[in-house]
């Protein structure tokens, strides 16, 4: 007889298999499964180990790998998952008056915990702290430190904005830390103690920053700051004296600058310090100014404080938090300053040039968020595939879809190496080409000429930061078109785990953050112009050389790709020679694309030649064909529908997956 049907209900029916994520990386030394084999090959997410092999001495590989197989892992516990929800649902809020009104100097923002959890992790796990630890001198740091962010930034809840931006204090202050005090009596003893807190593993100790420079008037363009800075009188340093307010929470004394104005955009207003830009005299200057100030001499209980230590925001006033579509824990505010005191970085009048320092580095970390984030979104496509069911056959048996997977994955994977290599280079710049590169298998990859690795980091960061950005936002709507109507849902239960609308409305902030394409365009004309890079002449002496000299190591495998390649990048030189100011503008957003086409061949390529690994070298021959190729006299080998079918499943599941019983069969 046949079974009657029974109606479903909200507790009985088919309920979908919650996808089970994989460790993105797993070290061979550590991993439990027998026999094991390579980082590459047990690891969720490949391409990670593949940038570890590339640019990492095997001495190093292990020890930096092996942190990488714990993080990865401590990324799926429940309780760092609960805080990352936690984070973004329970948003940072404004408590600007106090009970009878008067304004709230002492604690008007209120983070939740989870966001505050999510800090102190990244704080240990040294998503800062790595690239400045002077006793490892062996390796690239960058690349340990991007690798290590690599796994974490996707569930961080946007805690690696205020630890971009404190890096990038960081590398600033390193600059100037033997400055002399000149007319700023204890400011190198500041910088020196502001500095071994911004590069702290212990949360107790360490600090954050904040980067003060978008106004009303412009975001990117500073030109037109309408903040001004004033050194203050003796009269006026007296009177803070006199009134308990010249000292900042440890008891060090404020600056002797007095800065006044408006800032439109404060992501990480929670932070300790700020770097800021404000007009002084003689131009545009920047300024550390400490966020809070002691209180002393008052009634304590009135200002929030206990013990005699009370504390009060040092000339700030949050005039509101901004409303955004993502980057929901993030608090970014509107501020006003009124009487904040500070110190000058550097010389009067050199703002700019000082900032551009933080902003190389907070571009490249807006490119590794991105792809992140896609990483995390393309791991939660392979796990749903291996679960769910369509028309009677798991998703992995579907040819159309795991095709489709697999261009996305060779995308991801082009993203990543291009990203990487400027952390690459980033690395090199801070360690020098013996230090970072050398006993790797990146020595033909990244050049010994420290000025051609200069002119080729000035020329690919603003393209790494645009056009990575950009792709990965793609990349992850294609990801929620991958799990359907769950895909474009805010799935906050299981620990978020599958909450892919999260992962896309938090990468379309970093389009914008730290410049758009547009700006990145604008930049890009500015390098190509600039007579101090190769007397003006980048693309061919310093992008081209660079090109076809790493091209020379991978023609014996990838003859016709390489030839592809060197089409695209004549085709890059002809459009640049001779055009002008305003072509070059004109034409900036297809620069950035060849500079992406190009540079991501090359380095995929260069890759693949390393080792000749089979799905290396199919991503990097597809990523060829597909993206780079421009007006061609080479034609692609045709292989047959089976056999692209197969790759398709290697490139999207690794060579390692085996299929479920009776669906083995394509």
């Amino acid at each position: 007889m046949a079974e009657i049907p029974r109606a479903s209900s909200s507790t009985e029916g088919f309920f979908q298999l919650l996808p089970t994520l994989e460790a993105q990386y797993t070290s061979p030394v550590l991993s439990n499964f027998a026999g094991s084999g390579t980082a590459q090959h047990l690891s969720d997410d490949p391409v990670l180990a593949r940038v570890l092999n590339l640019y990492l001495p095997s001495e190093a590989r292990e020890q930096v790998g092996a942190s990488i197989h714990k993080l990865s892992r401590r990324v799926l516990q429940p309780s760092v998952l609960r805080h990352a929800v936690e984070a973004d649902t329970n948003v940072p809020t404004l408590h600007p008056l106090t009970t009878f009104g008067v304004v709230n100097k002492s604690d008007p923002l209120h983070t939740c915990e989870g966001w505050n959890a999510l800090k102190a992790i990244g704080i240990e796990e040294g998503s800062v702290a790595i690239a400045y630890d002077t006793t490892k001198t062996n390796y690239n740091r960058r690349i340990a430190q991007f690798g290590t962010n690599h796994v974490w930034s996707h569930t961080s809840a946007m805690t690696m904005c205020p630890m971009s931006m404190t890096d990038g204090a960081a590398s600033l202050l390193y600059r100037h830390l033997n400055d002399p005090d000149g007319d700023q009596p204890g400011r190198k003893a500041i910088f020196a103690e502001t500095y071994r807190r911004l590069v702290s593993r212990d949360p107790r100790q360490s600090w954050t920053s904040g980067q003060w420079m978008t106004e009303r008037t412009g975001g990117s363009d500073v030109s037109r700051t309408e903040t001004l800075a004033r050194r203050l009188t003796k009269d006026e340093i007296s009177t803070d004296e006199r009134l308990g307010l010249d000292q900042d929470i440890l008891g060090q004394p404020l600056g002797p600058w007095r800065v006044d104005g408006f800032k439109w955009f404060s992501s990480a207003t929670d932070s300790d310090v700020v770097v800021l830009l404000a007009r002084t005299a003689q131009g545009i200057s920047a300024f550390l100014v400490p966020m809070r100030r002691k209180i002393r001499g008052r009634d304590v209980s009135r200002a929030g404080g206990a013990g005699g230590e009370a504390t009060e925001l040092n000339g700030v006033r949050i005039q509101r938090l901004k409303d955004k579509l993502g980057t929901k824990a993030l608090p970014t505010a509107e501020l006003e300053l009124k009487g904040a005191r500070g110190w000058l970085i550097g010389q009067e009048g050199k703002g700019v040039k000082e900032i551009s320092a933080i902003l190389n580095i907070t571009r490249i970390y807006a490119a590794a968020g991105s792809v992140s984030y896609w990483s995390r979104g393309l791991g939660i496509c392979r796990a749903f595939s291996k679960v769910r069911q369509a028309r009677g056959r798991f998703l992995y048996n579907h040819p159309q879809h795991v095709l489709w997977m697999a261009a996305e994955t060779v995308k991801y994977w082009a993203a990543t190496q291009f990203s990487f290599f400027g952390i690459a280079l980033l690395g090199c710049s801070e360690q020098g080409w013996e230090a970072a590169v050398k006993n790797t298998a990146s020595e033909t990859l990244i050049p010994k000429d420290s000025t051609v690795r200069a002119g080729l980091l000035r020329l690919l960061t603003p393209a790494i930061k645009a056009r990575i950005s950009l792709a990965s936002v793609s990349g992850l709507r294609e990801t929620m078109e991958c799990l359907g109507g769950v895909g474009y849902c805010e799935n906050n239960e299981d620990g978020g785990v599958m909450n892919l609308a999260k992962l896309f409305r938090d990468t379309i902030s970093n389009t914008i953050w730290e410049g758009t394409a547009s700006v990145m365009a604008e930049d890009i004309c500015r390098v190509i112009k600039d007579r101090r890079i190769a007397n003006g002449n980048v693309i061919e002496a310093v992008f081209g050389s660079w090109v076809k000299g790493v091209l020379q190591h991978c023609r014996g495998r990838f003859s016709e790709e390489c030839g592809v390649v060197e089409e695209r990048l004549q085709a890059l030189i002809a459009s640049v020679k001779g055009a002008s100011a305003e072509e070059l503008e004109y034409r900036g957003r297809d620069l950035l694309a060849h500079l992406e086409a190009i540079s991501s061949a090359v380095i995929l390529l260069h890759d693949a030649s390393t080792d000749g690994d089979e799905v290396a070298s199919y991503i990097a021959s597809r990523y060829v064909w597909s993206q780079a190729v421009h007006h061609s006299q080479y034609q692609r080998k045709q292989a047959s529908r089976q056999e692209d079918a197969a790759i398709d499943r290697k490139i999207f599941l690794g060579t390692d997956f085996h299929p479920r019983g009776r669906d083995e069969k394509l």
